[in-house]
């Protein structure tokens, strides 16, 4: 039987890198907003153990896929002799800032977490996650989140309902490559307590990405005649807030075209929340 689940995109509605251990990781402080635009994970459970993935994603050996080892993260856990067949449909560009990859990692753990009778804790399954890269445990959290730390210490917070035109720039934005820049600046003073908005602070590597890929750079400031423009992530999407469906819809009819995007309304929760322990 063929079980389908979303696996939503993120915003950052800001994001300052604060500084940096001494292991290289950087220290940041985001807003993390989940948006119904989504992967979809398509699983197919099987009884032999076996985990495999379902067709291609470009550019994405089956044994680098995030989703492949989420599975096998989780099937440690698992009774004997689970397995799952792993498909996915993607419709959050690659690339983009949107958390694509993380996204479908983490539905992987919360659906199989139900399907295969694990049920581990929330908490539990964000420890799991850390291990894939430091998006996947807000997936897990599933709420919009202040984040800190390289991304993983997060706490609830609440933003206004909002409704986002996101830009898709032809390009892949490689995000090893924008921390490691030399101009990147890396000592944004931290904010003492969570933001009391989420229109508050900028995206530090904005100015890095703008200035190496043109087309962010021209997508922002068509952007920006609408709204308060910024890059989500390490890019290439751009994104601006709009408070109802049909003033972010009036955008986007307005695109160039040789412009993409779409209009995405923001969610509070993940629409897998419930499906691990608490």
């Amino acid at each position: 039987m063929n079980h389908r689940f979303p696996a939503p995109g993120k915003l950052n509605l800001f994001l300052h890198v604060v500084g940096r251990r001494a292991d290289g990781y950087h220290l940041l402080q985001s807003i993390f907003r989940l948006i119904d635009r989504a992967d979809i994970v398509h699983l197919t459970l099987r009884d032999d153990g076996v985990i495999a993935r379902h067709g291609e994603v470009p550019g994405v050996p089956e044994a680098q896929d995030l989703s492949v080892r989420a599975a096998r993260l989780l099937q440690a856990h698992a009774p004997p002799g689970s397995g799952v067949r792993i498909r996915l449909d993607k419709n959050l560009p690659m690339g983009g800032g949107l958390g694509g990859g993380s996204s479908d990692a983490a539905t992987v753990l919360l659906a199989l977490n139900r399907l295969w009778q694990v049920n581990l804790t929330r908490a539990d399954l964000q420890t799991l996650a850390l291990q894939l890269g430091a998006d996947v445990p807000m997936f897990i959290f599933g709420q919009t989140a202040f984040a800190e730390g390289v991304g993983d210490i997060l706490r609830p917070v609440e933003v206004a309902p909002a409704w986002y035109v996101v830009l898709t720039p032809p390009v892949q934005v490689p995000t090893a490559s924008v921390f490691a820049a030399p101009e990147l600046t890396r000592d944004t003073p931290p904010l003492k307590i969570a933001p009391f908005s989420a229109g508050m602070g900028r995206n530090d590597l904005q100015p890095v990405v703008m200035s190496r890929h043109p087309e962010v750079a021209s997508h922002v400031e068509w952007l920006k005649q609408f709204g308060d423009a910024r890059m989500t992530g390490s890019g290439a999407c751009v994104f601006a807030a709009f408070e109802s469906e049909s003033a972010a819809q009036a955008v986007v009819q307005r695109m160039p075209g040789s412009m993409r995007g779409f209009v995405a309304q923001g969610l509070d929760r993940h629409p897998l929340y419930d499906f691990c322990a608490g």
